[in-house]
C-alpha cells in the first residue's frame, strides 16, 4: 500500500501541463498532434475549462508550425519535458526519450504484439507510463476518430501524377502532366489541388496525344485511401466507368485514329473485381471470401490489369488472400501489349498484392522501374517496364492539413487526458485505447505477453502437437479481432477450459476496416475439453446459434456486416423510417446515403456513419418515385398527393423523420402534419414568414423543423459558423465576412460562349439575375438595383484555385445573414455573392438591355402566325430605333456577324466591341438566328430565352457540373494581436457510376438534407422549433459526416 501512495505522489498525470514531442523518427516526418491554434484555444479556455493549463513545446526547426508561431500563442519552447504529466506525438518517441510516470499518447503500433515494438512496449511498462494509442480512440460506431489515410490517398495520386508526365515524356509523348510537382512541393493541399485542375484545364483544352488514349486510373478498394487517391482524380475530366465496360473501352481506344482524347478514365474495383468462386455454380459472396479465401481464385490480372493503364492500390491485403497481381502475371501482360505504365502502391504492401513492389521508396526519390522482360529493378524513368511509387509516409507531404485535421479531433479530448489522475476519470472510448496504465497492461491488453510468449516459442507443427496434450486441433479466427478485443475473448475460453495455445500464423489488419486473421493451435487433454472449447468460440463467432456441439476444425470469427450472424444482427431494434417528399435530382442522393451502408456517396467503409433506415418516397408521380430509389434495397415508393392532407397525415404518422424537398410553398402544410404527430422535419429551403410563424407550436410538440439544410442555404451556414465561432472563442472580432457561391459547369462542360449549363428550368435563375441586392462594405450600405445587378460584377479569383477565372454578383440582402451569425454589430463588410465563370455578366447584360428577358407579351408572337427565331431577332434589335414594328411582315435580316455587333453598338446596348462579338457568340449558340418557327408556347421575349436556354444550355449525358463554396473571415483581436484571414472552400464536381451521373448540386443539397434527418433520428439535435444549421450541435458532426462523404472543405488561415 505504502509503494502504491508512493508511486501516485510521484506521477504527474493530471497535472494539466501537456507536452509535444519533437518528431524523430523520420526526417520527412513535419506533421504536429496539436497546431498552434489549437494549443491558442486550449489555453484560453483555461485548466478550468479545457483542463490544460501549460503546453511546452519541444523545439524543432523541420515542423510545419515553427516555435515562434507556438510561443506566440503562450507555449514554452524547451527540450525539458520533465514536468509534463501528458506528451503527445504523431509517431512513437525514441526509447531514451520515455519519461517515468507519465502518460503518453501516439501511434504505438504495439497493441496487436507487433514484434518490432515489443521494446517500446517493454520501456512503457518499466518506466510506470500510461499509453495511450491513436489508433485505438473509435467512435460509438467503432471507427477510429484519429487518422489520416485520405491525405496518403491524396499525396499518393498526386505524386505519381508527377511521375507519370516524367515517365510518358521518356516514353516519347508529352502530357499536361509534367508540370505537376511532388505533394511537397506545394505550400498548401489546395494549391496541390489547384495544380491538378490547371493540368486538368489543360487535358480539356488541348487533349491527350491518342497513342497513350485512353488512359485508365484502376483503383482497388472504396476506403478512406482510395476516397482520398479519387478526390483528386475527380479534379481532372473524367469518366468512371465500370470494371465489366472495361474491354469496350479499351476497343473504342484501339480504333485508328489521330484524334486527342480529351478526359481520362476511373474504374474503382472491390473483392468481387479480383476474384471468382472455384465452384462456377456459385456466385461471389464476401463473407465466404472473407473467411475461406482457398474457395477462391484470382481474376483481376484477366478483367482488369490488361486494360488498366495505372493501378491505384490502395486496399489492404493478407497473405492467405490471393495477390492482386503477381510478378509472372505481370510479365504474361506486358509480352501480351498490356497498356500499364505504373502502380501507386500507397497501401506500401512490400511484397504483398503487387508482388514485384519489392521495396518502399522515399518521398524524395519515390519511384523504382520494374522490367518484367528483364525481371530487373531499376531508379531510373528510362527503358521498358512500369514504374512504381511506394512511399510509407505519404500523409506528412501535407503536413499542415494533416495536423489541422489530426488536431481538430485530439483537441477535443486532450484536455480529459492531461487532466485525469486516473483511467477511471476518463469517458469509455479513451479507456479503451490505453494499452498500459501507470506501467501495466489494461485489461482489453492483457492478451499481449500471452501472444508475445507464443509468437516466441512458435515452431513447425509437429505431428504430436503441443507438447502434453493428447488431443490437438487448428482453430483459424478471422474478423475484428484486435481493434474489437476479440482476441481476449477466444484466449480467455481456451485457458479456462484447460486447455492451451500456440500462435501458428498471425496476419494483423492494419486499419479498422481490416480484418485480421489468426491460426492456433488447441490443445486439450481429452476430446470432451476440446469439443467444449470448438464449441464456446462458435457460440463467440455466432452469439445467436442455439445449434448442437459443432466439432468443425477450422472457425471463422467475423463480425458486423461482414458475419451473416453477427452481434449488431442480433440486437432486436424497430427500423427507423424516413418519409422523403418530393422525386427530383436531389432526392436520389437523400435517399441512397440513409438507405444503405454501402452506398456510392460515402462507400461503406470510409468512416461515414450512415444508412440502416428504411426510406419512403413519395411524389405525385408513382413512376418518379420507383425511378427515385430504383436499386435501393430498403426503400419503398409511393404515390402521394400533399395536398391530400388526410394521406399526407397518414405517412407522416409511419415515420421516425419528414425530409420534404418540395417547392417552399408546400412546406407550411407538411410542417403542420409533423408537428400533429410529433415527428421531426428537414428541408433545404430559407425559412420565411410563414415557417417562422410554426416555431412556438412546434417547440410546444418537442418537434425539431430543421430549414436551411441544403447547400446555400446550408453547408454556407454551417462552414460560417465553425468559423465565426472558433474566432469568437479566442476573443476574436470578426471585422469581415465574405461569402461566394455558385453551380457552375465543370471546367470541361463549360464549353459555350456564356459558360453556364442549366440542369434545371432557366428561368428561375434569369429572375435572380434581376433581383436587388444590399450589403456592407467598410462600413458603409451598398444597394445595388436589380436593373443594373449584371453591371455590378466584379472579377473574383482564388489564390487556391488560380485556374479558375471567374466572377461575383451581389447575392440579395447580405445584412440578414449579420444578424443570423451574430456579427452585425462587430464586422465592417458582410458580403454576399453569387459566382458565374468570368464574362457571364456582361453578356447577361446585354440581353437584358436588347430586352430578350422582358416578360410582357411580344406583338411580334402573340399572334396565330409564327416568326422565325431569325425574324423575331431582327424585330428585337430594332427596339429603339425609327424602324416599327409590324405584326403583318416578317421582312428584313439580321445580317453578317459584323453587322449584329455593329448594330448592338449602334442601339447603345454594348460599349465595347469585344462584349459585343461574345454577345452575338452567345445569340448564335442560342439559335436565336436560325430559320425555325417559335413554338406557339412563346408569348413573350422571356419565354424565348426559357425555351432556347433550357434547350442548348443543358448538360449532356456525359458532362459534369460543380459547386464552388467559398468564405473568408478576417478576425481581430485584442491587445493588437495579428489580424487572421481564415478561409474555407468547398469544391465539388457530380459524379457518375453505373452510366448515371448525379450532380454536384444534387449532392450538395440531397445528402446534407439527410445528414440532418439522420442526426435527428440520432437525437443529436436537441433544439426545438424552425432552426437553422447554426449551433454546433448540428454543425459539428453534420460538416464531420460530409467530409466522410468526400464534401471536403479546404481550410485555412493567414495572419497579417
Amino acid at each position: 500500500m505504502d509503494s502504491t501512495r508512493r508511486e501516485e505522489n510521484c506521477s504527474l498525470l493530471g497535472n494539466g501541463i501537456v507536452g509535444i514531442l519533437s518528431e524523430s523518427i523520420n526526417k520527412w516526418e513535419r506533421r504536429a498532434p496539436l497546431t498552434p491554434s489549437h494549443c491558442a484555444r486550449l489555453l484560453l479556455r483555461g485548466k478550468g475549462r479545457s483542463g490544460v493549463e501549460r503546453i511546452i513545446v519541444q523545439p524543432s526547426m523541420k515542423r510545419i508550425h515553427h516555435d515562434a508561431q507556438y510561443k506566440d500563442v503562450g507555449c514554452e519552447i524547451s527540450d525539458d519535458l520533465s514536468e509534463c504529466g501528458l506528451i503527445v506525438g504523431i509517431k512513437q518517441p525514441k526509447l531514451e526519450m520515455i519519461l517515468p510516470d507519465r502518460a503518453y499518447a501516439f501511434f504505438s503500433h504495439t497493441h496487436k504484439a507487433q514484434k518490432e515494438n515489443m521494446p517500446l512496449l517493454d520501456k512503457i511498462l518499466a518506466e510506470r507510463v500510461s499509453l495511450f494509442d491513436y489508433e485505438l480512440i473509435v467512435g460509438d460506431d467503432g471507427k477510429r476518430l484519429l487518422a489520416f489515410g485520405k491525405f496518403a490517398g491524396r499525396a499518393g495520386l498526386i505524386d505519381f501524377l508527377h511521375g507519370l508526365g516524367q515517365r510518358y515524356l521518356c516514353l516519347g509523348y508529352s502530357t499536361p502532366f509534367l508540370s505537376l510537382g511532388a505533394s511537397y512541393m506545394y505550400p498548401s493541399l489546395a494549391a496541390a489541388k489547384a495544380a491538378v485542375l490547371a493540368v486538368g484545364e489543360e487535358i480539356a483544352t488541348l487533349g491527350l496525344p491518342s497513342g497513350i488514349s485512353p488512359i485508365v486510373f484502376v483503383f482497388t478498394g472504396d476506403g478512406n485511401v482510395s476516397q482520398g487517391a479519387q478526390e483528386i482524380f475527380k479534379l481532372l475530366p473524367h469518366t468512371f466507368v465500370d470494371a465489366e465496360k472495361l474491354p469496350e473501352l479499351a476497343m473504342a481506344g484501339h480504333s485508328p485514329s489521330t484524334r486527342r482524347v480529351f478526359q481520362v478514365y476511373g474504374c474503382i474495383v472491390t473483392s468481387r473485381d479480383m476474384v471468382a468462386p472455384k465452384d462456377s455454380t456459385r456466385n461471389f459472396d464476401k463473407a465466404d471470401y472473407y473467411a475461406h479465401p482457398e474457395h477462391y481464385y484470382p481474376i483481376f490480372h484477366e478483367k482488369i490489369a490488361p486494360y488498366a493503364s495505372v493501378i491505384v492500390n490502395c486496399m489492404y491485403w493478407e497473405k492467405r488472400f490471393p495477390r492482386l497481381l503477381s510478378t509472372k502475371q505481370l510479365q504474361e501482360l506486358m509480352k501480351n501489349g498490356c497498356p500499364l505504365v505504373g502502380v501507386s502502391d500507397i497501401t506500401c504492401d512490400i511484397g504483398g498484392s503487387l508482388e514485384f513492389v519489392n521495396n518502399s521508396t522515399s518521398i524524395e526519390k519515390p519511384f523504382f522501374r520494374y522490367d518484367p522482360f528483364k525481371d530487373s529493378y531499376h531508379d531510373d524513368m528510362e527503358g521498358d517496364g512500369v514504374i512504381c511509387l511506394a512511399v510509407d509516409i505519404l500523409p506528412t507531404e501535407f503536413s499542415r492539413e494533416a495536423s489541422q485535421h489530426f488536431g481538430d479531433i485530439l483537441s477535443q479530448f486532450i484536455g480529459s487526458l492531461a487532466s485525469a489522475k486516473d483511467i477511471k476519470e476518463l469517458s469509455s472510448h479513451l479507456r479503451k485505447a490505453c494499452i498500459a496504465h501507470r506501467g501495466a497492461l489494461t485489461s482489453l491488453y492483457e492478451y499481449i505477453p500471452r501472444m508475445r510468449k507464443s509468437l516466441m516459442d512458435s515452431l513447425p507443427i509437429l505431428t504430436n502437437g503441443l507438447s502434453g496434450k493428447k488431443y490437438n486441433t487448428l482453430v483459424s479466427l478471422s474478423g475484428h479481432l484486435f481493434d474489437q478485443f476479440l482476441i481476449n475473448e477466444a484466449l480467455d475460453i481456451i485457458e479456462s477450459a484447460g486447455g492451451s495455445f500456440r500462435l501458428v500464423r498471425c496476419e494483423v489488419g492494419q486499419n479498422t476496416n481490416a480484418m485480421s486473421f489468426s491460426e492456433l493451435e488447441v490443445g486439450a487433454d481429452d476430446s470432451a475439453m476440446l469439443d467444449q472449447i470448438i464449441d464456446s468460440l462458435t457460440s463467440l463467432a455466432n452469439p445467436r446459434s442455439k445449434e448442437g456441439i459443432r466439432k468443425e476444425r477450422e472457425l471463422s470469427l467475423k463480425i458486423g456486416k461482414i458475419s451473416a450472424y453477427s452481434t449488431e444482427d442480433s440486437m432486436p431494434r424497430k427500423e427507423q423510417a424516413v418519409l422523403i417528399l418530393g422525386a427530383g435530382r436531389v432526392c436520389r442522393p437523400a435517399a441512397e446515403f440513409l438507405t444503405s451502408k454501402e452506398n456510392s456517396y460515402c462507400g461503406g467503409l470510409n468512416g461515414c456513419d450512415v444508412g440502416g433506415f428504411h426510406v419512403i418516397v413519395a411524389s405525385f408521380y408513382q413512376k418518379d418515385a420507383e425511378e427515385t430509389i430504383e436499386g435501393l434495397k430498403d426503400a419503398t415508393a409511393v404515390q402521394l398527393d400533399v395536398m391530400d392532407s388526410e394521406r399526407l397525415s397518414e405517412y407522416v404518422s409511419k415515420v421516425d423523420v419528414v425530409i420534404s424537398l418540395l417547392p417552399a410553398s408546400f412546406h407550411v402544410a407538411v410542417a403542420s402534419a409533423c408537428i400533429e404527430h410529433k415527428k421531426h422535419m428537414v428541408t433545404a429551403s430559407y425559412v420565411d414568414d410563414s415557417m417562422s410563424k410554426l416555431d412556438e407550436v412546434a417547440k410546444s410538440a418537442g418537434v425539431t423543423i430543421l430549414c436551411e439544410m441544403g447547400l446555400d442555404p446550408g453547408i454556407d451556414h454551417m462552414m460560417a459558423m465553425k468559423m465565426i465561432d472558433q474566432a469568437h472563442s479566442r476573443r476574436g472580432k470578426v471585422k469581415a465576412f465574405t461569402s461566394y457561391c455558385g453551380g457552375l459547369p465543370s471546367p470541361a462542360a463549360a464549353n459555350n460562349p456564356l459558360a453556364y449549363k442549366f440542369s434545371w428550368n432557366p428561368a428561375g435563375a434569369i429572375k435572380a439575375g434581376r433581383n436587388s441586392a444590399i450589403y456592407k462594405f467598410q462600413g458603409e450600405i451598398v444597394r445595388v438595383d436589380g436593373n443594373e445587378l449584371y453591371d455590378a460584377s466584379k472579377r473574383f479569383r482564388l489564390p487556391e484555385l488560380p485556374a479558375f477565372a471567374l466572377e461575383c454578383l451581389p447575392n440579395r440582402n447580405s445584412l440578414t445573414y449579420g444578424d443570423l451569425y451574430g456579427i452585425s454589430a462587430e464586422a465592417s463588410t458582410i458580403f454576399r455573392a453569387t459566382l458565374r465563370y468570368e464574362g457571364f455578366s456582361e453578356i447577361m447584360a446585354t440581353m437584358a438591355r436588347v430586352g430578350f428577358f422582358e416578360t410582357e407579351l411580344h406583338p411580334l408572337i402573340k399572334g396565330s402566325r409564327r416568326p422565325t427565331f431569325k425574324e423575331f431577332l431582327n424585330e428585337i434589335l430594332k427596339v429603339g430605333s425609327s424602324t416599327p414594328i409590324t405584326t403583318g411582315s416578317f421582312k428584313g435580316s439580321v445580317g453578317s456577324d459584323e453587322e449584329l455587333v455593329e448594330r448592338l453598338i449602334m442601339l447603345g446596348h454594348c460599349k465595347e466591341k469585344a462584349t459585343a462579338v461574345r454577345t452575338v457568340k452567345t445569340i448564335k449558340f442560342l439559335g436565336l438566328n436560325e430559320d425555325v418557327e417559335v413554338p406557339a408556347a412563346c408569348s413573350s421575349a422571356f419565354d424565348v430565352m426559357c425555351l432556347q436556354m433550357e434547350e442548348r444550355l443543358s448538360y449532356g449525358s456525359k458532362e459534369q457540373d460543380m459547386v464552388l463554396l467559398h468564405h473568408e473571415v478576417e478576425v481581430e483581436f485584442p491587445d493588437d494581436g495579428p489580424r487572421e484571414n481564415h478561409r474555407a472552400t468547398l469544391l465539388e464536381f457530380g459524379r457518375t457510376k453505373n452510366g448515371k451521373t448525379t450532380t454536384a448540386m444534387a449532392l450538395t443539397v440531397g445528402i446534407p438534407a439527410a445528414v440532418g434527418a439522420q442526426l435527428l433520428l440520432q437525437n443529436r439535435i436537441q433544439q426545438r422549433g424552425v432552426v437553422r444549421p447554426l449551433q454546433s450541435e448540428v454543425y459539428i458532426p453534420a460538416l464531420e459526416i460530409l467530409e466522410a462523404c468526400g464534401i471536403t472543405l479546404l481550410e485555412k488561415v493567414e495572419t497579417s
